[in-house]
Parts: structure tokens; sequence; C-alpha cells
């Protein structure tokens, strides 16, 4: 039994209040605080910590003896790679095709590529959207009489799905297709992963206090705190039009936002947990774009990017669960519920491709072309889930939502004209689209 599993609470509290709970009492209160999102936030950091911690001293230890130039043996190489990495290699003839050499192809099919690109995109992320709002808002086994049904709520098994299959397909295109020689030490990827599994644990766990109208508006939002990590990490400077954009989001989220609240449906009223998990979302994700910005200086391709993250997150996301004792909780479930499990794989093999889509496009059409796709995305999105889920949005609501997709395409226009001429740096892997 792990000491980090739920299961060890109620000797916990028998302890730690001793005559104030009575033993038969405790499963009920262990019961409700499972429902409590904050508890859970905490425990899944504990179970990063005993990973990230012993990598961490182990690191430090291989840096402090000088290991690069004092060690050798059999794993010399593994620790090189993990701790030093190698010198960075340039993309060359033999990396990702540029998208320059794409362009000497016929406008016709040139048309078909991106009807391809856009269809492949709108189809992944769509479906994704849908399923992940199904699987955290809705019971399963569920019928119209007596039998309430039973809802899935670990968020982090469902992380852990995305990534394994994720890490999966990047492994087999970084193998099957040649890639830039890679430089970047890999313990560097586990400041991304970290971040980007605890977005993705917020997307999740916010649908379940939010609607997902509500979330897609605070998502489109997100360009605001990623403006604010990037002249605190990378000290970067910005023109006055993406300030006057990033205002026009934050306008129109808070017209929607304080629009919900007159909804007839309690599923579009914001609340506090869920304001703040989202939050955290953004923070997380702000720091994921940023952090994957800085290691692209090693020269990598973003499958090996897509590789490198996804690998450490699945070695926390597993951890983790096994240590809580909810891994093989939620294998349980899948086997209880073969339509959630069905979801679940879908929903892995959407992202999965989905990212691959996204790749594509970017080196094929550029990132202009690529965030105006994925805003008619997040717009069709919206539509989609208020026809199939009953989401009600107001007329304030209606014109936020118009206020913020157009603040997005006029910052795809200005970002484009600046950018004529010039190479656009390539985009981190859109894990949490």
């Amino acid at each position: 039994m792990s000491p980090f599993s739920w299961r060890v609470w109620p000797a916990l509290v028998l302890l730690l209040l001793p005559g104030a709970v009575a033993a038969e009492e405790v499963p009920s209160l262990l019961d409700g605080w499972r429902e409590v999102w904050f508890l859970r936030f905490l425990i899944n950091l504990l179970g990063y910590s005993t990973i990230i911690i012993p990598g961490y001293l182990l690191v430090r230890y291989f840096k402090r003896v000088n290991y690069l130039e004092t060690g050798s043996g059999v794993f010399y190489p593994a620790i090189k790679t993990c701790v030093f990495g190698a010198e960075a290699g340039l993309l060359d003839d033999a990396s990702v095709t540029s998208r320059s050499e794409g362009d000497s192809g016929s406008s016709l099919r040139q048309t078909f590529q991106l009807i391809f690109c856009a269809a492949g995109l709108q189809a992944s992320y769509l479906t994704w959207g849908v399923l992940q709002e199904r699987v955290m808002t809705r019971s399963y086994s569920a019928s119209s009489t007596d039998e309430p049904g039973e809802r899935f709520k670990d968020s982090q098994f469902l992380v852990f799905m995305n990534r394994i299959l994720a890490l999966t397909v990047s492994g087999l295109w970084c193998v099957l297709f040649k890639q830039p020689r890679h430089g970047a030490p890999m313990y560097k990827y586990s400041f991304a992963s970290l971040s980007n599994i605890m977005s993705s644990w917020c997307q999740y766990e916010a649908l379940k206090y939010i609607s997902f109208p509500t979330q897609v508006l605070a998502k489109a939002s997100k360009v605001i705190p990623v403006m604010l990590m990037g002249k605190i990490i990378s000290r970067k400077r910005y023109e006055y039009w993406e300030y006057l954009t990033a205002a026009l989001i934050s306008l129109g989220v808070s017209m929607f936002l304080l629009s919900s609240t007159a909804s007839r449906h309690p599923s579009t009223v914001t609340t506090f947990s869920g304001v703040l998990i989202l939050g955290g979302y953004i923070v997380f994700d702000s720091f994921t774009s940023n952090w994957q910005d800085n290691l692209f200086k090693y020269k990598m391709s973003s499958v090996q990017m897509m590789f490198g993250v996804n690998l450490f997150s699945c070695l926390f996301t597993v951890g983790s669960l096994l240590e809580q004792g909810a891994f093989f909780d939620s294998l349980a479930f899948m086997a209880r519920h073969s339509e959630f499990a069905f979801h679940a794989v879908l929903l892995s093999v959407c992202s999965a491709c989905g990212q691959l889509f996204i790749f594509y496009t970017i080196n094929r059409f550029g990132a202009a072309v690529f965030t105006i796709i994925m805003t008619l995305r997040q717009a069709i999105a919206i539509l989609l889930s208020c026809f199939l889920y009953g989401h009600a949005v107001a007329i304030v609501g209606g014109f936020g939502i118009a206020i913020v997709f157009l603040a997005l395409f006029l910052r795809v226009y200005a970002r484009n004209r600046m950018k004529s001429g010039r190479r656009a740096t390539p985009l981190p892997p859109a894990q949490n689209a």
C-alpha cells in the first residue's frame, strides 16, 4: 500500500481527531474529501515530488562531480543525454521539410492540402472537445428510472491516457522519419511536462464547475498571461496592437462571464472554484509555451519536443496514480463501463492526431493560417456544445464572444503583416488546444 494512497486517510483522521469522528463515519468523510479539488491538486503535486526531488538531486550530483569528464561505463551515454545533452545540431536537409520547399506545388494541390489540414484539425479537436465535456459532466450506465449512473472523477487518469498515446505516436514518428540531431538535456523537458500535465488536469477539472463555452472563452484569453510570462521568462517586448487585442479579449470574456450568471441553466454559472481552476490552467499553460519556446534554441523538431515532454508526463502521471491507488481504480471503472473506455481511447486518439495535424499545418502553411483554423474551431466548439448539451448564451454574452474572436483575428492579421518576409518561429506543441 502506497503511503500517498487515499486509503490511508481514515487512519490519519482517527489519529488527528480522536473521539471527534466515529470510525464508521470515516468512509463517508473520506468520500467528501475526495470531492475537494484543491486537496486532489495537492495530492497530485505530492506524487510528482516523489519523482522530481530524487531526479533533481541526481542532476545536481552528476554536475557537481563533473561526470561528463570523469564518468564511464555502460550508463554513461544515458546519463550524458539526460543531464548534459549533446551539441545542438542545426536543422539540415534531412530534418523536417521547410515550408518554402512545399510552396512549389500547384495552387490546386495546395488548396487540397489546406482543406485536408483544416478538416483534420477541426475533426480532431471538435471531437476531442465534445468527448471531454461528455466524460467529465455526464454519468455512465445511467437509466431513466432508478439508476443514477456513475461519474468518472479522476482527471489525472485522462491526462495519462492522452500522454501515453502521444508518446507512442511521436516515438514512432522519430524512428520512421529522420530528425535533427538532438542536443537538449532530457531533464529540461520535465519543466514543460510538469506545467503541461497540471494545465491539462485543470482543463478537465474545471468542467466540473463551469460550462464548456466558458472554458473555451477563458482559454482564448490566455494570450494575456502568455505575454506576462514572456516578459518575465524571455524578456520579450510587445507591440501596441498586442496590448490592444489583449484588452479586447479581456473585455469580451468579462462580458460573457458576467452575462452567464443570468442564464437559466445552472451548468453555465461560473463558480469561484471554476475560476480558480481556470486561472491555474492559464498560468500553467502560459509557462509551458514559453519554456518550450526557449527549448527550441536547441534546433529540435516539434515531434522531438512532443516526445520529450510526453515522456516525462507519462512518468509523472503514472507514478502519481500508482501512489494514490487511483490507477487500478480507473482501470476498474473502464472495465465496468465499456462506453467510457471507448471515449477515453478516442480522446487520446484525437489528441495525438490533432498534434500531428498541428505540426504539418504550421510546417506547410505557417503559424498565421494555423491560428485562423484553430480560432474558427473554438467558435464552432462553443456552438456545438450549446447545441448538444443545452448551454444558454445571453445576448450580452454573444457580443462578448464576438469581441473575443474579432480580437483574435485582428491579432493574427497584425502579426502576419509584421512577419511578412520573415519565417515564423515554430510553435510549441498545442497539447491543450
